[in-house]
């Protein structure tokens, strides 16, 4: 099969060409109009399929719900917001809850299904700080338990790929060698970390920060906390959520300058209300959340941020179009740079030649027209 466009992603910039798909990858990148093409896109963007490693459900569905119908729902939609590879993620629960829930990625995962490609499981919690705890139920929330989470490893069948955790929550930081030794990458977040905590985390292998600026130790003139480790190292991953509601545009743009292209992930951190109407009210994890007007999600009562409705497509025309952020970091931030941290980028995450053929084809609207999986049309 052969496609072309005029607007193809392809090393930090649109090139006009053709693209030779072969058993789900991409065979060869041609000149465009030089062979007979199956689907011509003209002017529409062909961008590399986009990568989501932080969000928890949708339409109506939550991975610790742990039923195989919901999931298999959920990754066969999800592409039509470009999403090709996806990490669904937990939140803090009952030992049984998330045994449960890890189990059923695994099981859907060996049984087989259709859409977005499960690329593995993001565990964020229980190992946090009830201070920073957000919309994670605090009943559940313990220190950092090894022989505990090598429970929930084997019962993802060593799917848990990306963990959320609270370094102080570590002593020791046992639980992150042991995740750092198993190829876990390791999320600092729901954290009231200090910037010395923090540095010491990153000496001992973490990697990351989870939806930075949210649920973590504030920035201050004499107290960084864990948003100024975030600023600070520069090869360290900061996960965004880019809905305009967690975060004030300018600190999105901020973030983005100071890290440079290569190191902001963009996250949806969606719940299972995205794709359901305003008004609607849930469970998550044991509490009442509400859909509001302008996509957020909200702890009925308090009022916390519990989680957005964000789609990854939109996430990228708010980044470009309305925090100014340039479309080589806007576009990396959901392709390459979370195929980097995952250590997929041998796969995923951009428009190359031996890689999969997933791809985002989008519209002026920034709206999904198309999106292959491993070469094979998803809707």
């Amino acid at each position: 099969m052969i496609i072309q466009s005029k607007k193809v992603w392809v090393v930090d910039d649109f090139l006009a060409c053709q693209l030779r798909i072969e058993d789900g990858k991409i065979k060869d990148i041609l000149p465009y109009g030089q062979e007979k093409v199956d689907e011509d896109y003209g002017d529409l963007r062909i961008l590399p399929g986009f990568i989501d490693v932080h969000t928890h459900g949708a339409y109506g569905w939550d991975t610790n719900d742990a039923t195989p119908e919901g999931l298999r729902h959920w990754v066969k939609e999800i592409p039509h917001e470009g999403v090709t590879s996806i990490y669904p993620t937990t939140i803090t629960q009952s030992e049984e809850v998330l045994t449960n829930a890890v189990r059923n990625v695994a099981n859907v995962v060996a049984e087989g299904y259709e859409g977005a490609e499960i690329m593995g499981i993001h565990f964020e919690g229980p190992y946090l700080s009830k201070t920073f705890k957000g919309a994670q139920p605090e009943p559940y929330i313990v220190d950092a338990d090894v022989e505990q989470f090598k429970r929930y490893y084997e019962a993802s069948n060593h799917l848990i790929k990306c963990i959320t955790m609270a370094p102080e929550q570590d002593a020791g930081y046992k639980l992150l060698h042991f995740c750092v030794d198993h190829g876990i990458v390791v999320s600092q977040g729901h954290s009231n970390a200090t910037y010395e905590q923090a540095h010491m985390a990153i000496a001992n292998g973490a990697r990351s920060m989870t939806h930075v600026y949210n649920g973590m130790s504030r920035f201050a003139s004499r107290e960084p906390g864990l948003v100024g480790a975030a600023f600070r190292f520069s090869d360290v991953y900061g996960e965004l959520i880019t809905d305009g509601n967690h975060s004030h545009l300018s600190s999105v743009y901020d973030f983005y300058r100071l890290k440079g292209p290569n190191y902001v992930v963009m996250v949806t951190d969606s719940l299972m209300v995205k794709g359901l109407p305003a008004g609607t009210r849930i469970l998550f994890g044991g509490n009442e959340i509400e859909l509001f007007e302008d996509g957020s999600a909200h702890l009925v009562g308090a009022g916390n941020l519990a989680g957005s409705t964000l789609h990854v497509n939109k996430g990228l025309q708010i980044l470009i179009e309305q925090a100014g952020v340039d479309w080589i970091s806007a576009i990396n931030s959901c392709t390459i740079n979370p195929a980097n941290m995952m250590g997929i980028a041998d796969r995923k995450g951009s428009v190359q030649a031996g890689k999969d053929a997933d791809l985002a084809i989008i519209d002026q609207n920034y709206d999904v027209v198309m999106a292959y999986v491993r070469g094979r049309k998803a809707f």
